[in-house]
């Protein structure tokens, strides 16, 4: 294996560069050499502050020390058999877990999967399968994953679905609600009746998909009527209602699965990221009859449900009980929001402070306009933040909102640290 001697940031991305196709991109040009919790240092020694969380998959920090110590006792009992050949029990407690778990008074089953995106394609499979139906709606601003039948579900263009079509058909968007942008739930609603009028009527459509907080559509919150009304629809029509919690699951909202505070049971939920604190893993969940529809053989992937990571995802739930990890999530979603609105005061270049539990973000604009998406600000600012020792993320339909996915476990005193550090950073591009 080449390694470079003492090598630099610089260095190493100049391999990158030549090795990796530019289609794979970076938002930092730094190479990590350890983390520990919400901090990492670079292979130059520097440390930085992490408010990235790996696009929130380490709510319970890196390196928990659980979760590695419950994964090296795995790797000493076996680490692959793929469980459709060789069952073992940690798939089957996983699942009996996240069953108890999820909302809705009724009998649930789980399916394992290795990504964010085979878990949405398996359930949009499970759907079709259950309903015998083919079409999909799905919402502006939504992100669903990278494989072709989840970017045609994807609601936004670049840079995920540049020069990647045709796309699946029969996946139709209604509208997001987004108050500070003027569209409302009625408008959403309204969306959706005009699809079933002028694309694909209700009798054929499988499953309404949506993510309780959207990802990278820049964290705009669904209320929780959309869900209330969604969920009387689709019961009026016979259509499925899916959760994707890929990045809002586990824990990250300050309940289990978000869709929790919506008081909504939907017949499937999906997730992934944070769930096994690093290790691939990913899930569908959902009401046992809808779940039985596919035939015996029609679910499963190779890696699906790896025994390692099994054991990375019972230690993550075992430690949310024992730290209290929903109660600290909803405390630092409060200690950022106060931060950020504090910040927006200062500032008309912040929009709009949004999220749910520790699931943050503040939307930039130009002369105090919310309709004058400021995208270069938030790459500078980013950037700055970088400098300063910080690492955040960026997102949004117009690249214009800083996200804060800061791993739960974080201490108050780095928290605040790294707050401070985005004050400072917008204060001096701001003079």
């Amino acid at each position: 294996m080449q390694r470079e001697p003492q090598a630099t940031n610089a260095m190493l991305m100049a391999r990158r560069n030549a090795a990796v196709p530019r289609g794979v991109g970076h938002s930092h040009q730094i190479f990590i050499a350890k983390g520990e919790n919400a901090e990492i240092w670079d292979v130059e020694g520097r440390r930085y502050i992490d408010f990235a969380g790996g696009i929130a998959v380490l709510n319970t920090g890196h390196r928990n020390p659980a979760i590695i110590e419950a994964v090296k006792a795995q790797l000493d009992q076996y680490t692959h058999t793929c469980f459709q050949v060789l069952a073992y029990e940690p798939y089957v407690e996983l699942a009996e877990r996240l069953n108890a778990k999820a909302p809705g008074d009724f009998a649930k089953k789980t399916l394992f999967l290795t990504t964010g995106a085979e878990a949405v394609e398996n359930a949009i499979k499970i759907a079709r399968a259950h309903t015998g139906r083919s079409g999909i709606i799905a919402f502006t601003g939504g992100y669903h994953g990278r494989t072709l039948l989840t970017l045609g579900m994807t609601g936004k263009v670049a840079p995920y679905k540049l020069g990647f079509g045709p796309f699946p058909n029969e996946i139709f968007h209604a509208r997001f609600p987004n108050a500070l942008h003027g569209v409302s739930v009625d408008d959403a609603m309204a969306s959706i009746e005009q699809i079933f009028k002028n694309d694909i009527e209700a009798s054929r459509v499988a499953a309404i998909i949506l993510e309780p907080v959207q990802g990278e559509g820049g964290f705009n919150v669904a209320p929780p009527e959309l869900f209330q009304r969604l969920r009387a629809l689709c019961d009026l029509h016979g259509i499925l209602l899916i959760a994707d919690e890929v990045q809002t699951g586990a824990g990250r909202t300050g309940t289990w699965f978000a869709v929790e505070q919506a008081g909504v049971a939907p017949d499937l939920i999906t997730m992934a990221k944070s769930m096994a604190g690093g290790f691939p893993i990913s899930a569908v969940i959902g009401r046992a009859d809808v779940m039985d529809a596919p035939a015996a053989g029609g679910l499963g992937g190779t890696y699906a449900g790896s025994p390692l990571a099994c054991a990375a995802a019972l230690a993550v739930l075992d430690e949310f009980e024992k730290h209290s990890l929903l109660q600290r999530s909803q405390e630092v979603g409060q200690r950022i929001t106060a931060s950020l609105q504090a910040l927006a005061k200062k500032h008309t270049c912040i929009a709009e402070v949004r999220g749910l539990g520790a699931m943050v973000a503040m939307e930039l604009c130009k002369n105090g306009d919310p309709h004058q998406p400021d995208a270069d600000l938030t790459k500078a600012l980013a950037a700055e933040a970088t400098r300063r020792g910080l690492i955040i993320l960026t997102c949004g339909t117009y690249g214009n909102v800083v996200r804060i996915l800061v791993p739960l476990t974080v201490s108050d005193a780095v928290l605040d640290e790294g707050l401070a550090i985005v004050e400072a950073s917008l204060d001096a591009l701001q003079g």
